[in-house]
């Protein structure tokens, strides 16, 4: 910090700075200095008649080093706690982070959780099979399908149930369309987050696309419900998959625009390259999974390392980050993960489009005939299925009535979110919406 002039009185104009580290902040009747109690300031007019420009502001400077020296100065600041969310838009639901901040530098932040809890899983302790389907759309509500698949596939595997291969596909091309809705989302909020608002609009455009095949599906827009245990309640309705080819030609193109607007926009990079950096080694001890996994450069995705259904037959790339921007595992790896993901959901409808079987034969039925008083047989078994948020997995526990003697979720987001406390230190108070935004967490899978 430098110190004014040499003589005891300096004279300043009014429009003039004051050096490195002094504001003046013009009021009414009087002129305050920012930063440094130790200097006295007079206003004094020179004359009567004098103009606003003509007049003179007088500054005193205390005893201190020889004049044209430089003294070093801390200020002293304090520790406050800030109150992030519940009702924020950055953190993507009810979530509520505590930062302890110094200034502008966070020190911690502490995610405090369980303001959308509501007995999920004891509820499906104390319902039939059947009924507890829509109790998993509310869970992750931006990813309905996925989350009915999870818990079908736990329950088909605990009743040995084998799905006709057609019911198989059509699973496959419904949740992989959500997958891409999915990260349309997390695109277009990602943006909100650090300041662009065009993406958010495009995202949501591509997305009533396929909202609108989903309605022509079973109905609906956001809670589904369209699987069932052995299969799907309705089979695809006539002339569904022309049309899902004709959005998946409109929309491939439009990742590159999406590229071009926000993934290698400066701006964007410099707020989200080399911040919130998880290596491979914290991403493996704190069990993470999904985007958020792959994002560190770790390629462990279940549709190929533990496959399900007809992905053995499919064709794609596990994406993971390779910091092409910044340093592996950082904000951006985890954003760009979710990009590229959706061409290869691309990649994998338009195989299943050609692979799947017409309707009428034994494989080209939608569903496995069923009996009404479903009671699987004394067990229990725990599946997990790859959802677009990570790990969905199901534990569930039979003892040969309509309804399970034990239901239990593990979600991906609520493992992903562990890591926050550990991302969010010595950060400055903008990047917490960048990390928060980069795990993409949904609080109604994370409180169930």
């Amino acid at each position: 910090m430098h110190w004014l002039a040499s003589s005891q009185w300096h004279t300043i104009q009014p429009h003039q700075g004051f050096g490195d580290g002094f504001h003046l902040l013009k009021q009414s009747r009087f002129i305050l200095v920012l930063l440094d109690s130790r200097i006295d300031l007079e206003y004094t007019p020179m004359t009567t008649t004098t103009t606003h420009h003509e007049q003179e502001y007088l500054i005193q400077r205390p005893e201190g080093p020889a004049p044209g020296t430089t003294q070093q100065a801390d200020v002293q600041t304090e520790e406050m706690l800030v109150n992030m969310g519940p009702q924020h838009p950055s953190t993507h639901g009810v979530l509520r982070v505590v930062l302890r901040t110094d200034g502008e530098m966070v020190l911690e932040a502490v995610p405090h959780i369980g303001y959308l809890h509501r007995c999920a899983e004891k509820i499906g302790e104390n319902v039939a099979y059947y009924q507890y389907i829509p109790y998993t759309d509310r869970m992750d509500y931006l990813a309905g399908m996925n989350e009915n698949w999870a818990f079908c596939r736990a329950v088909e595997l605990l009743a040995d149930i084998e799905l006709p291969r057609r019911a198989e596909f059509i699973r496959v091309i419904i949740c992989e369309l959500n997958r891409i809705a999915s990260h349309l989302v997390s695109f277009g909020t990602y943006g909100l987050d650090i300041g662009a608002f065009t993406p958010f609009l495009y995202a949501f455009r591509e997305r009533e696309y396929i909202l609108d095949m989903f309605e022509m599906v079973c109905g609906a827009r956001l809670t589904y419900s369209y699987f069932t245990i052995g299969g799907s309640i309705h089979d695809l309705p006539e002339g569904f998959l022309g049309r899902l080819s004709e959005f998946l030609d409109y929309f491939e193109p439009k990742i590159k625009e999406y590229n071009d607007l926000l993934s290698y926009n400066q701006i964007f990079v410099k707020r989200t390259a080399d911040v919130g950096v998880i290596s491979k080694e914290m991403a493996i001890r704190y069990a993470l999974t999904g985007p958020v996994l792959r994002g560190s450069g770790v390629a462990y995705d279940l549709r190929r390392d533990n496959p399900h259904s007809v992905y053995p037959e499919l064709d794609f790339d596990v994406i993971v980050g390779q910091g092409e921007v910044g340093q592996l595992g950082d904000c951006w790896d985890r954003y760009i993960v979710r990009m590229k993901e959706m061409i290869e959901s691309c990649k994998i409808i338009r195989q299943c489009i050609e692979m799947i079987p017409p309707p009428g034969d034994e494989q080209g039925n939608y569903r496995v005939k069923l009996g009404r008083n479903f009671k699987p047989e004394p067990g229990e078994v725990y599946v997990e299925t790859e959802n677009p948020r990570g790990i969905l997995g199901f534990y569930l526990e039979s003892q040969g009535g309509p309804m399970p003697y034990r239901c239990k979720a593990r979600a991906a987001t609520f493992c992903n979110l562990s890591v926050l406390n550990e991302l969010a230190r010595d950060v400055l108070l903008a990047d917490v919406p960048a990390i928060v935004g980069s795990i993409d967490v949904v609080m109604g899978q994370v409180d169930r």
